[in-house]
């Protein structure tokens, strides 16, 4: 396996993704590409679902549409049965237009501009989320005025060192919620979301989030607000960086401190993105300089491959898969500044030649998603599946993806 990835194959100089050969791929197509693995995408599905139905009895799932928003992605993650979590119109239209019920959405985010919630409200999403509880007030009005009864999720303010996204629920802001509810007769608040940060691999980080959402739960129980159901957000690494038994580990020590916190609620709901999708996703590139000082320069960048994105970013040269990979090699992209590094004193193979192909492991989350284009176009996208090779993106006809 390339990377640890069952679907990334290298045998007698011969690499494969799923049942496809690197030379099938690259005859019909130059560098970069990018290339998606549906059933990889498939299979990160069954494993998280496996795993957090089997330790919690009322476990949703909901997919980060932000980790990679391509209609092809969200119809296969749509056909696991996997709801959607969507920030703005765009993303709400498409899910929409893919099938997902409206009672597997959950829509919102620091910005809430009044079109959003209106088309929010009449598809009755399952919930909307509220990161200022002044919006509260917004989503009663709209609720109101279309006949309707809106279910809230309140975003707290994971209390991580310098986050300002969400609500921190002192006595004032208690205070002030409570009236709200009282008084917005077309709003219910039924679920309460923290999300701490990403690339979370180990338990604690899970149990300061959990823990943040138990003081959280206490203070409304204690003002007289019953919530349902609680959202830990998601923030898992892509699923080749965690094991499976890493993964239940962390499900079942979850399932340990919310009974000891004696936190009993009606559904748990995770929102995994990269887990779902990072490490189904590849560039295929290929060197276009070389330095005496070995560094390499690679026909993409952080245009398409940004630093913001977080990817744990694997990198292999193809054309030389069976050498070692031990020569401390640095890599940079084609924006020009000398800002646009990859990665530096990465262990490559000796022998670098212009034109080796280079494969560039997990980045199917967030990298789409955070891209700046610079003066570049896009890469063509093309989706694998066993034997079956289908381009769903193509930057000369359809130029750019849009939401829309």
């Amino acid at each position: 396996m390339i990377a640890g990835n069952k679907y990334l194959l290298k045998k007698d100089n011969l690499i494969t993704f799923d049942s496809v050969s690197l030379r099938t791929l690259l005859e019909g197509s130059k560098t970069p590409l990018m290339v998606l693995l549906e059933n990889k995408i498939r299979d990160n599905i069954q494993t998280f679902n496996k795993i957090f139905n089997s330790v919690f009895g009322n476990y949703q799932g909901f997919y980060s549409f932000k980790a990679n928003f391509l209609p092809e992605v969200c119809r296969i993650i749509q056909s696991e049965g996997i709801g959607a979590e969507i920030v703005g119109i765009p993303e709400l239209n498409l899910a929409l237009r893919l099938g997902y019920s409206s009672d597997k959405i959950i829509a919102g985010g620091p910005y809430l501009p009044d079109e959003f919630i209106e088309k929010c409200v009449i598809n009755e999403v399952r919930e909307i989320i509220i990161y200022n509880i002044n919006d509260i007030k917004r989503v009663n009005e709209i609720s109101e005025k279309y006949g309707k009864s809106q279910n809230l999720c309140l975003r707290i303010n994971s209390q991580k060192f310098g986050s300002k996204l969400g609500i921190i629920l002192d006595a004032k802001t208690l205070s002030k919620l409570k009236k709200l509810l009282q008084d917005c007769e077309n709003v219910c608040l039924k679920t309460i979301l923290s999300h701490r940060a990403t690339q979370m691999n180990n338990f604690e980080q899970f149990r300061i989030n959990l823990e943040n959402v138990a003081q959280a739960y206490n203070q409304l129980g204690n003002s007289g607000i019953k919530i349902e159901n609680i959202n830990l957000g998601g923030g898992f690494p892509e699923a080749v960086v965690i094991p499976e038994k890493q993964l239940k580990k962390i499900a079942l020590n979850l399932k340990e401190h919310m009974e000891l916190l004696e936190i009993n609620v009606n559904q748990i709901y995770f929102e995994p993105g990269r887990y779902f999708v990072g490490d189904a996703g590849i560039f295929l590139t290929e060197i276009i300089k070389i330095t005496d000082d070995r560094w390499i320069f690679l026909n993409i960048g952080n245009n398409i491959c940004p630093k913001f994105a977080r990817c744990s970013l694997r990198f292999y040269n193809a054309s030389k898969i069976d050498a070692s990979h031990k020569f401390k090699t640095s890599i940079a992209g084609i924006i020009p500044t000398d800002q646009d590094i990859l990665v530096k004193d990465y262990f490559f193979t000796q022998s670098l030649d212009e034109g080796d192909i280079i494969i560039i492991t997990n980045v199917g989350a967030y990298t789409l998603t955070f891209s700046n284009r610079f003066p570049y176009s896009l890469p063509p996208i093309i989706l694998v599946s066993g034997t079956n090779v289908k381009k769903i993106f193509d930057p000369i006809i359809d130029r750019d993806f849009s939401l829309q």
